[in-house]
Protein backbone atom coordinates (compact mmCIF):
# COMPACT_ATOMS: atom_id res chain seq x y z
CA UNK A 1 0.00 0.00 0.00
CA UNK A 2 1.15 3.27 -0.85
CA UNK A 3 1.22 6.03 2.02
CA UNK A 4 -0.39 9.23 1.96
CA UNK A 5 2.51 11.88 3.25
CA UNK A 6 2.03 15.21 5.12
CA UNK A 7 4.30 18.15 5.23
CA UNK A 8 5.90 18.38 9.24
CA UNK A 9 8.27 20.07 11.45
CA UNK A 10 11.02 18.55 9.01
CA UNK A 11 9.39 19.92 5.81
CA UNK A 12 11.79 22.84 3.88
CA UNK A 13 10.85 22.89 0.21
CA UNK A 14 12.81 25.71 -1.39
CA UNK A 15 11.56 27.50 -4.48
CA UNK A 16 12.48 30.27 -7.28
CA UNK A 17 9.52 32.90 -7.59
CA UNK A 18 8.97 34.14 -11.22
CA UNK A 19 5.86 35.85 -12.97
CA UNK A 20 4.93 35.61 -16.65
CA UNK A 21 2.53 38.57 -17.51
CA UNK A 22 1.90 39.07 -13.68
CA UNK A 23 0.76 35.49 -13.38
CA UNK A 24 2.90 33.56 -10.62
CA UNK A 25 5.14 30.82 -11.46
CA UNK A 26 6.52 29.12 -7.84
CA UNK A 27 9.21 26.70 -9.02
CA UNK A 28 9.74 24.10 -6.16
CA UNK A 29 13.62 23.70 -6.33
CA UNK A 30 14.27 21.31 -3.44
CA UNK A 31 12.62 19.50 -0.49
CA UNK A 32 8.98 18.25 -2.07
CA UNK A 33 8.40 14.10 -1.38
CA UNK A 34 9.84 11.87 -4.13
CA UNK A 35 7.05 11.84 -7.15
CA UNK A 36 7.11 8.01 -8.57
CA UNK A 37 5.78 6.62 -11.66
CA UNK A 38 6.26 4.75 -14.82
CA UNK A 39 4.34 7.49 -16.60
CA UNK A 40 4.49 11.43 -16.44
CA UNK A 41 0.49 10.92 -16.09
CA UNK A 42 1.17 8.44 -13.44
CA UNK A 43 3.19 10.93 -11.71
CA UNK A 44 0.59 13.20 -11.73
CA UNK A 45 -2.05 10.80 -10.19
CA UNK A 46 0.59 9.74 -7.37
CA UNK A 47 0.91 13.21 -6.31
CA UNK A 48 -2.99 13.79 -6.27
CA UNK A 49 -3.65 10.99 -4.26
CA UNK A 50 -0.83 10.88 -2.44
CA UNK A 51 1.05 14.01 -1.60
CA UNK A 52 -1.28 16.35 -1.97
CA UNK A 53 -0.65 18.47 1.00
CA UNK A 54 2.13 19.32 0.07
CA UNK A 55 0.40 21.16 -3.13
CA UNK A 56 -2.04 22.75 -0.33
CA UNK A 57 1.60 23.84 1.60
CA UNK A 58 2.78 25.96 -0.94
CA UNK A 59 -0.23 27.04 -2.78
CA UNK A 60 -2.74 28.29 -0.15
CA UNK A 61 -2.48 30.84 2.43
CA UNK A 62 -0.72 31.48 4.53
CA UNK A 63 2.32 30.48 2.01
CA UNK A 64 0.52 31.25 -0.91
CA UNK A 65 -2.86 32.45 -1.83
CA UNK A 66 -6.01 31.68 -4.14
CA UNK A 67 -4.75 32.57 -7.57
CA UNK A 68 -0.91 31.10 -7.13
CA UNK A 69 0.48 28.48 -9.38
CA UNK A 70 3.26 26.46 -9.15
CA UNK A 71 5.94 23.79 -10.64
CA UNK A 72 6.89 20.68 -9.44
CA UNK A 73 10.07 19.45 -11.33
CA UNK A 74 9.87 15.55 -12.04
CA UNK A 75 12.19 12.67 -13.66
CA UNK A 76 11.11 12.64 -17.90
CA UNK A 77 9.15 9.03 -19.21
CA UNK A 78 9.68 10.44 -22.64
CA UNK A 79 12.99 9.37 -25.15
CA UNK A 80 14.82 13.40 -25.48
CA UNK A 81 12.53 15.18 -22.83
CA UNK A 82 15.43 17.53 -21.13
CA UNK A 83 13.04 17.96 -18.17
CA UNK A 84 9.42 16.85 -16.61
CA UNK A 85 7.30 18.58 -14.63
CA UNK A 86 3.72 18.82 -13.07
CA UNK A 87 1.72 21.51 -13.14
CA UNK A 88 0.05 22.82 -9.67
CA UNK A 89 -2.53 25.27 -8.72
CA UNK A 90 -5.98 25.72 -5.89
CA UNK A 91 -7.53 23.03 -7.24
CA UNK A 92 -5.14 20.31 -8.26
CA UNK A 93 -3.07 19.42 -11.17
CA UNK A 94 -3.18 20.80 -14.86
CA UNK A 95 -2.09 18.82 -18.07
CA UNK A 96 -0.52 21.98 -19.33
CA UNK A 97 0.42 25.38 -18.54
CA UNK A 98 1.92 28.04 -21.29
CA UNK A 99 3.06 31.20 -18.89
CA UNK A 100 4.83 28.34 -16.69
CA UNK A 101 6.46 26.98 -19.47
CA UNK A 102 8.00 30.44 -20.57
CA UNK A 103 9.08 30.96 -17.14
CA UNK A 104 10.69 27.48 -17.13
CA UNK A 105 12.62 27.94 -20.79
CA UNK A 106 14.37 31.12 -18.84
CA UNK A 107 15.12 29.37 -15.80
CA UNK A 108 16.83 26.46 -17.40
CA UNK A 109 18.66 29.16 -19.50
CA UNK A 110 19.79 31.09 -16.13
CA UNK A 111 20.52 27.95 -14.29
CA UNK A 112 22.70 26.75 -16.85
CA UNK A 113 20.47 23.35 -17.66
CA UNK A 114 20.59 24.48 -21.31
CA UNK A 115 22.82 26.61 -23.66
CA UNK A 116 22.55 28.44 -26.69
CA UNK A 117 23.73 27.01 -30.19
CA UNK A 118 25.59 28.47 -32.78
CA UNK A 119 22.22 30.65 -33.47
CA UNK A 120 21.83 32.09 -30.35
CA UNK A 121 19.24 30.16 -29.04
CA UNK A 122 18.75 27.55 -26.18
CA UNK A 123 16.24 25.05 -26.54
CA UNK A 124 14.29 22.67 -24.37
CA UNK A 125 12.53 19.71 -25.08
CA UNK A 126 9.89 20.15 -22.02
CA UNK A 127 7.68 16.88 -20.97
CA UNK A 128 4.24 18.29 -19.56
CA UNK A 129 1.16 16.34 -18.84
CA UNK A 130 0.08 16.66 -21.93
CA UNK A 131 3.18 15.97 -23.83
CA UNK A 132 6.47 17.18 -25.19
CA UNK A 133 6.67 20.50 -25.93
CA UNK A 134 9.86 22.30 -27.73
CA UNK A 135 10.79 25.60 -26.29
CA UNK A 136 13.32 27.95 -27.21
CA UNK A 137 15.38 30.54 -25.28
CA UNK A 138 17.05 33.84 -26.88
CA UNK A 139 20.24 34.25 -24.94
CA UNK A 140 21.86 36.83 -26.39
CA UNK A 141 21.27 40.55 -27.37
CA UNK A 142 18.52 43.11 -26.72
CA UNK A 143 16.11 40.26 -26.65
CA UNK A 144 17.55 38.03 -24.17
CA UNK A 145 15.28 35.83 -22.05
CA UNK A 146 12.50 36.04 -24.80
CA UNK A 147 10.92 32.42 -24.76
CA UNK A 148 8.75 30.90 -26.82
CA UNK A 149 7.36 27.40 -26.91
CA UNK A 150 5.70 25.39 -29.88
CA UNK A 151 2.29 23.34 -28.36
CA UNK A 152 1.15 19.36 -28.17
CA UNK A 153 -1.29 19.41 -31.18
CA UNK A 154 -4.23 21.05 -30.65
CA UNK A 155 -7.48 21.38 -32.14
CA UNK A 156 -11.31 22.03 -32.07
CA UNK A 157 -13.14 19.69 -30.09
CA UNK A 158 -16.47 21.55 -31.03
CA UNK A 159 -17.71 24.93 -32.43
CA UNK A 160 -20.93 26.46 -32.33
CA UNK A 161 -21.95 24.60 -29.39
CA UNK A 162 -25.03 25.40 -27.45
CA UNK A 163 -24.74 25.27 -24.33
CA UNK A 164 -27.81 25.98 -21.73
CA UNK A 165 -26.45 28.43 -18.87
CA UNK A 166 -29.18 28.48 -15.65
CA UNK A 167 -30.30 32.26 -15.54
CA UNK A 168 -28.93 33.16 -18.63
CA UNK A 169 -30.41 30.60 -20.88
CA UNK A 170 -28.95 28.78 -24.03
CA UNK A 171 -25.41 30.05 -25.16
CA UNK A 172 -23.34 29.86 -28.35
CA UNK A 173 -19.46 28.57 -27.62
CA UNK A 174 -16.48 26.55 -28.69
CA UNK A 175 -14.29 24.22 -26.91
CA UNK A 176 -10.98 23.91 -28.12
CA UNK A 177 -8.15 22.33 -26.74
CA UNK A 178 -4.32 23.58 -26.66
CA UNK A 179 -3.28 20.87 -24.17
CA UNK A 180 -5.90 21.53 -21.90
CA UNK A 181 -9.19 21.81 -22.76
CA UNK A 182 -11.34 25.31 -22.61
CA UNK A 183 -15.10 27.41 -23.39
CA UNK A 184 -14.35 30.05 -25.64
CA UNK A 185 -17.00 32.56 -26.39
CA UNK A 186 -16.76 36.54 -26.48
CA UNK A 187 -17.68 38.73 -22.85
CA UNK A 188 -19.92 40.59 -24.64
CA UNK A 189 -22.33 37.51 -24.71
CA UNK A 190 -23.02 38.04 -21.26
CA UNK A 191 -22.81 42.12 -21.48
CA UNK A 192 -19.44 42.23 -20.20
CA UNK A 193 -16.19 43.82 -21.69
CA UNK A 194 -13.02 42.21 -20.76
CA UNK A 195 -11.06 45.25 -20.74
CA UNK A 196 -14.04 47.39 -18.82
CA UNK A 197 -15.88 44.99 -16.68
CA UNK A 198 -15.42 44.24 -12.81
CA UNK A 199 -12.67 40.83 -12.92
CA UNK A 200 -15.29 39.76 -10.25
CA UNK A 201 -18.22 39.93 -12.97
CA UNK A 202 -16.08 38.45 -15.66
CA UNK A 203 -15.26 35.31 -13.14
CA UNK A 204 -18.76 34.73 -12.41
CA UNK A 205 -19.59 34.42 -15.82
CA UNK A 206 -16.97 32.24 -16.57
CA UNK A 207 -17.45 30.26 -14.26
CA UNK A 208 -21.30 29.64 -14.85
CA UNK A 209 -19.68 28.04 -18.14
CA UNK A 210 -17.65 25.96 -17.02
CA UNK A 211 -20.15 24.53 -14.65
CA UNK A 212 -22.72 24.04 -17.74
CA UNK A 213 -20.45 22.79 -20.40
CA UNK A 214 -19.06 20.21 -17.29
CA UNK A 215 -22.57 19.46 -16.86
CA UNK A 216 -23.83 18.56 -20.42
CA UNK A 217 -20.79 18.22 -22.93
CA UNK A 218 -18.73 15.01 -22.47
CA UNK A 219 -14.88 15.28 -23.34
CA UNK A 220 -12.57 12.94 -25.20
CA UNK A 221 -9.05 12.76 -25.93
CA UNK A 222 -7.32 10.71 -28.38
CA UNK A 223 -4.02 10.07 -26.49
CA UNK A 224 -5.41 9.64 -22.88
CA UNK A 225 -8.44 9.88 -21.07
CA UNK A 226 -6.93 11.53 -18.43
CA UNK A 227 -6.50 14.51 -20.55
CA UNK A 228 -10.38 14.53 -20.75
CA UNK A 229 -11.63 17.42 -18.62
CA UNK A 230 -12.77 20.76 -19.39
CA UNK A 231 -9.72 23.46 -17.07
CA UNK A 232 -11.72 26.32 -17.76
CA UNK A 233 -13.15 28.88 -19.73
CA UNK A 234 -11.63 32.07 -21.94
CA UNK A 235 -13.67 35.16 -22.26
CA UNK A 236 -12.70 37.36 -25.03
CA UNK A 237 -13.25 40.73 -26.75
CA UNK A 238 -14.45 39.02 -30.21
CA UNK A 239 -11.35 40.50 -31.88
CA UNK A 240 -8.65 37.85 -34.05
CA UNK A 241 -5.59 39.66 -32.85
CA UNK A 242 -4.38 40.72 -36.10
CA UNK A 243 -4.03 44.41 -35.94
CA UNK A 244 -4.57 44.85 -32.42
CA UNK A 245 -4.19 42.91 -29.69
CA UNK A 246 -7.45 40.75 -28.82
CA UNK A 247 -8.18 40.89 -24.53
CA UNK A 248 -8.73 37.72 -23.26
CA UNK A 249 -9.53 36.08 -19.40
CA UNK A 250 -9.37 32.74 -18.87
CA UNK A 251 -10.80 31.18 -15.14
CA UNK A 252 -9.48 27.72 -14.64
CA UNK A 253 -9.15 25.31 -11.53
CA UNK A 254 -11.94 26.56 -9.02
CA UNK A 255 -12.50 30.17 -10.40
CA UNK A 256 -8.67 31.24 -10.42
CA UNK A 257 -8.08 33.81 -12.58
CA UNK A 258 -4.90 33.89 -15.21
CA UNK A 259 -2.97 37.14 -15.10
CA UNK A 260 -1.14 36.65 -18.02
CA UNK A 261 -2.87 36.26 -21.64
CA UNK A 262 -2.80 32.08 -21.08
CA UNK A 263 -0.18 30.03 -23.24
CA UNK A 264 -2.77 26.81 -23.82
CA UNK A 265 -5.65 29.05 -24.24
CA UNK A 266 -3.59 31.04 -26.93
CA UNK A 267 -2.94 27.64 -28.25
CA UNK A 268 -6.51 26.75 -28.22
CA UNK A 269 -7.92 30.38 -29.42
CA UNK A 270 -5.44 29.72 -32.50
CA UNK A 271 -6.68 25.96 -33.19
CA UNK A 272 -9.98 27.53 -33.48
CA UNK A 273 -9.34 30.17 -35.72
CA UNK A 274 -7.68 27.67 -38.12
CA UNK A 275 -10.73 25.29 -37.76
CA UNK A 276 -12.50 28.42 -38.83
CA UNK A 277 -10.15 29.53 -41.87
CA UNK A 278 -9.41 33.10 -39.66
CA UNK A 279 -5.89 32.24 -39.51
CA UNK A 280 -3.30 31.33 -42.15
CA UNK A 281 -0.08 28.89 -41.18
CA UNK A 282 3.32 31.77 -39.90
CA UNK A 283 1.00 34.74 -39.40
CA UNK A 284 1.71 36.22 -36.19
CA UNK A 285 -1.25 37.18 -33.80
CA UNK A 286 -1.31 38.98 -30.64
CA UNK A 287 -3.41 38.12 -27.33
CA UNK A 288 -3.41 40.68 -24.25
CA UNK A 289 -4.64 39.93 -20.70
CA UNK A 290 -5.93 41.55 -17.97
CA UNK A 291 -3.02 42.78 -16.77
CA UNK A 292 -2.02 44.27 -20.11
CA UNK A 293 0.69 41.47 -20.90
CA UNK A 294 0.86 40.12 -24.32
CA UNK A 295 1.98 36.95 -25.83
CA UNK A 296 2.45 36.48 -29.45
CA UNK A 297 0.77 33.38 -31.06
CA UNK A 298 1.01 31.81 -34.67
CA UNK A 299 0.25 28.88 -36.40
CA UNK A 300 3.50 26.50 -36.96
CA UNK A 301 2.47 23.77 -38.44
CA UNK A 302 -1.09 22.02 -39.59
CA UNK A 303 -1.32 18.06 -38.84
CA UNK A 304 -3.86 15.60 -36.88
CA UNK A 305 -4.49 14.70 -33.67
CA UNK A 306 -7.03 10.94 -33.66
CA UNK A 307 -10.10 12.22 -35.66
CA UNK A 308 -9.07 15.90 -35.54
CA UNK A 309 -7.61 18.52 -37.65
CA UNK A 310 -5.01 19.88 -35.78
CA UNK A 311 -2.28 22.61 -35.55
CA UNK A 312 0.54 22.77 -33.24
CA UNK A 313 1.04 26.83 -32.24
CA UNK A 314 4.48 28.35 -31.59
CA UNK A 315 3.37 31.07 -28.67
CA UNK A 316 5.91 33.48 -27.13
CA UNK A 317 6.67 35.54 -24.26
CA UNK A 318 8.57 37.21 -21.45
CA UNK A 319 8.82 35.52 -17.56
CA UNK A 320 10.62 37.93 -14.94
CA UNK A 321 11.84 36.52 -11.24
CA UNK A 322 10.45 38.20 -8.01
CA UNK A 323 12.31 36.50 -5.45
CA UNK A 324 13.62 32.73 -3.35
CA UNK A 325 11.61 31.41 -0.75
CA UNK A 326 12.15 28.34 1.65
CA UNK A 327 8.68 27.17 3.36
CA UNK A 328 8.31 25.18 6.10
CA UNK A 329 5.85 24.29 8.74
CA UNK A 330 5.38 23.55 12.70
CA UNK A 331 3.57 20.91 13.99
CA UNK A 332 1.45 23.02 16.71
CA UNK A 333 0.28 25.34 14.08
CA UNK A 334 -3.40 24.99 13.53
CA UNK A 335 -3.06 26.76 10.01
CA UNK A 336 -0.08 24.82 8.70
CA UNK A 337 -1.98 22.90 6.25
CA UNK A 338 -3.00 26.34 4.75
CA UNK A 339 -6.34 27.75 3.77
CA UNK A 340 -7.98 29.47 1.08
CA UNK A 341 -9.97 32.84 1.17
CA UNK A 342 -11.50 34.18 -1.92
Amino acid sequence: MTTTLEPDAATRIETVEMHTGGEPVRIVTAGYPAIPGCTILAKRRHARDHLDAFRRLIMFEPRGHYDMYGVLPVEPDLPGADMAVLFIHNEGYSTMCGHATIALGRYALDRGLIAAGADGRARLNLQCPCGLVEVSVIADGPYRGRVSFLSVPAFAFALDRTVDIPGHGPVTLDIGYGGAFYALLPASTFGLDVRQSRTRDLVAAAGAVTAAVKAQVPLSHPDDPDLAFLYGTILTDGGDGKHDPSANICVFAADEVDRSPTGSGVTARLALMAARGEVATDDWRQFESVTGAVFDGRVAQRLSAGPFAAIRAEVAGHAYYTGQAVFTCENADPLKDGFLLK
